[in-house]
């Protein structure tokens, strides 16, 4: 009686969860796109019974593995490499139909002498990793360092069913992708509330480590909000969940789920000294999840809102050097240009202790619930200021500084090219001796990838000629453009002034 009524506890707390759905409008498509989640679902801790033997043993966690393996998928991406163009200074021949004579010389100098370069055959590299399944229509998600620069993407389900995938969109701060596969009535993974996951509850991490499809691992939650300081984007969020279930080479992109099948995280990287597990993998909240997809598939991009603050996590030693009177929260260090928090009366010195009255005790949480924001939202700031406990109304602001979205014109010109770009650190801009410019943060498959041998760091200070300092300038003499395009910049690293040429 006592086994069966333990049993009984765990089948009517599972039974009281309820359904709740996001509708996405996809713009490109005119299609509507449902996203379930799994609102207030509990954490339940571990439940135990009684053997044959008299022994106390867990309950198994063969049901929820068999309803979370059909939507975990392992995926396939391959990369060709191209032939490469040397160093940026010689024009490849297709584009001498967009250039004459003359306009070379006058971007490149009087002694310019056009070559072709010996091109190099082509290189396959082939990688592996999982993905999640969240809606029934095809749409998964991933980690953006699966399916990377990738020029092919394969798709295999639990059943050995092949696809091709398009990729819908990808966010290297937080390390995050989304593609589509070509099918429907797929089963899926709901998303579940990440803020009520509780250190020590018990949680699946199911994947494809090492190529080994369809492996579940189990453990609890080690710890939340974790930094570990691997994505390597100047706006990363990390606030990792750090779990002890086993995560591998391969696991990359799957699933960290509850007792109850809910998505609780896309499991992305493990603390190693050996590359393999070592007792603790990292995934991205679902919280953090759900708001990246639901941009990419809005929007096109990750419409993310910022601060405009540089800041770092309370503890005892910087409460003693700076005289604070909290040992938790997230010190103001510095204020960056055109700051929407600075504008609403956020001061250097001040302790963040609040967003929304979610306590933020570390810069990494502080990160996550301002990432799940865009441009133009309102956040509610409580901060301690000389101990004494103020709240501030800030309207958050694009990198730019602007509290608008990005428009979908722009977005299409930078898909088109495969770029990611910023506006250059007006400090580095001096350090260089230039006036502005745009940094080339990430390159994806697209015309300057195909077409050039343009490096992640690039610095573009003019396009045809002409001056830009912002991604609205850039797009704005690009659109509608027809022939040849030249980007003139230079990199942080390199001497000298680099061309890329490429057509539209």
């Amino acid at each position: 009686m006592k086994k069966f009524g333990i049993l009984l506890l765990a089948a009517i707390a599972g039974s009281t969860i309820t359904i709740g759905t996001t509708y996405l409008i996809d713009p490109d498509r005119g299609s509507t796109i449902k996203i379930e989640h799994l609102p207030g679902t509990p954490a339940i801790g571990a439940a135990y019974t009684v053997n044959e033997d008299g022994e106390i043993v867990p309950l198994e966690f063969t049901d929820v593995a068999n309803k979370v393996m059909p939507a975990v998928v392992h995926i396939k991406s391959t990369q060709v490499s191209r032939s490469d163009y040397g160093n940026g200074r010689d024009i490849p021949e297709q584009f001498r139909y967009f250039f004459d004579d003359d306009m070379l010389r006058r971007f490149f100098g009087p002694e310019f002498r056009f070559e072709i370069p010996q091109q190099q055959g082509p290189q396959t590299r082939v990688g592996s990793g999982s993905g999640v399944i969240i809606n029934s229509d095809g749409y998964i998600v991933t980690n953006n360092h699966v399916i990377d620069n990738s020029d092919d993407i394969e798709v295999t389900l639990h059943d050995n069913r092949v696809y091709k995938a398009r990729i819908v969109g990808t966010d290297p701060s937080t390390d995050l992708a989304l593609i589509q596969i070509k099918e429907k009535n797929l089963p899926f993974v709901p998303l579940v509330n990440s803020d009520n996951v509780q250190v020590g509850q018990w949680v699946l991490a199911v994947g494809n480590p090492f190529n080994l499809n369809s492996t579940v691992t189990a453990g609890i939650v080690s710890a939340k909000a974790r930094n570990i300081n691997i994505l390597n984007d100047r706006s990363a969020i990390e606030s990792f969940i750090q779990t002890d279930a086993a995560i591998n080479p391969g696991n990359s992109g799957g699933a960290l789920v509850n007792l109850q099948g809910g998505l609780i995280g896309i499991n992305t990287a493990i603390a190693s000294p050996t590359g393999a597990y070592a007792g603790y993998g990292f995934a991205v909240p679902s919280n953090i999840v759900g708001k990246v997809v639901e941009d990419l598939i809005e929007y096109g991009m990750v419409q993310r809102g910022y601060l405009g603050l540089i800041i770092r996590s309370v503890d005892g030693n910087l409460a003693t050097e700076k005289d604070l009177d909290v040992t938790e929260g997230v010190y103001v260090d510095s204020i960056t240009a055109n700051s929407a928090a600075a504008d609403a009366g956020i001061k250097v010195g001040d302790v963040i202790l609040e967003v929304n009255e979610t306590p933020t005790k570390s810069s990494s949480s502080l990160l996550e619930i301002i990432g799940r924001h865009r441009p133009g939202d309102q956040v509610r700031l409580k901060v301690d200021r000389h101990n004494k406990e103020m709240e501030f109304i800030v309207e958050l602001r694009n990198q730019e500084g602007k509290a608008v979205l990005a428009e979908k014109s722009n977005i299409e010109i930078l898909d088109e090219l495969g770029v990611q770009l910023e506006p250059v650190d007006k400090q580095i801009a001096r350090k260089l001796d230039i006036p502005g410019g745009l940094k080339v943060t990430r390159l994806s498959a697209g015309k300057l990838k195909r077409h050039t041998d343009m490096r992640v760091g690039f610095i573009i200070t003019k396009v045809d000629g002409k001056a830009v300092k912002s991604v609205e300038e850039f797009t704005r003499l690009l659109e509608g453009k027809e022939g040849g395009v030249l980007l003139e910049g230079v990199y942080e690293e390199y001497p000298g002034e680099y061309y890329y040429a490429f057509g539209l």
